[in-house]
């Protein structure tokens, strides 16, 4: 069954990002929320964008969906990895690691929004270390 275009324009209201960085980060959560923390295609398409570097990245957007998991009120739509747009949860996800570094109470606000809690600084310090990792490694996550 497919969904009309009306249909999934309102699942998927979002055009993937034009940043790569961004549509790596978008990857690894897409396959974590649907296969698990250990997925080994993630593990692969980080090793291929970051090298031996790896580890860091991997390590932290595992340690941000645990924590996102663990914390959030209710279910975050993910949508699958072939979908050519992003569910508003996605969106407001990069948006996030974007901002995280450089405007953290608008990510503060926009996480605790997603999340549907109040306090959310451990899950904010978690995007924030994804986000300097990106960025340590030259592949900063703009949205």
């Amino acid at each position: 069954m497919t969904m009309s275009a009306p249909a999934s324009l309102a699942a998927l209201p979002h055009a993937l990002p034009a940043c790569h960085n961004a549509r790596i980060a978008l990857f690894a959560m897409r396959r974590m929320g649907g296969h698990g923390l250990a997925d080994a295609h993630v593990t692969r398409v980080m090793i291929e964008n970051f090298g031996e570097r790896f580890r860091r990245p991997l390590l932290l957007v595992r340690a941000l969906m645990a924590d996102m998991a663990a914390a959030a009120a209710g279910p975050i739509a993910i949508a699958p990895c072939c979908c050519p747009r992003m569910t508003h949860a996605e969106a407001t996800l990069l948006t996030i690691l974007s901002r995280a570094e450089t405007a953290p109470d608008v990510a503060r606000l926009l996480l605790a929004d997603l999340l549907g809690i109040r306090s959310v600084d451990g899950v904010l310090a978690s995007a924030a270390a994804v986000a300097a990792a990106f960025a340590d490694e030259g592949r900063p996550i703009t949205a």
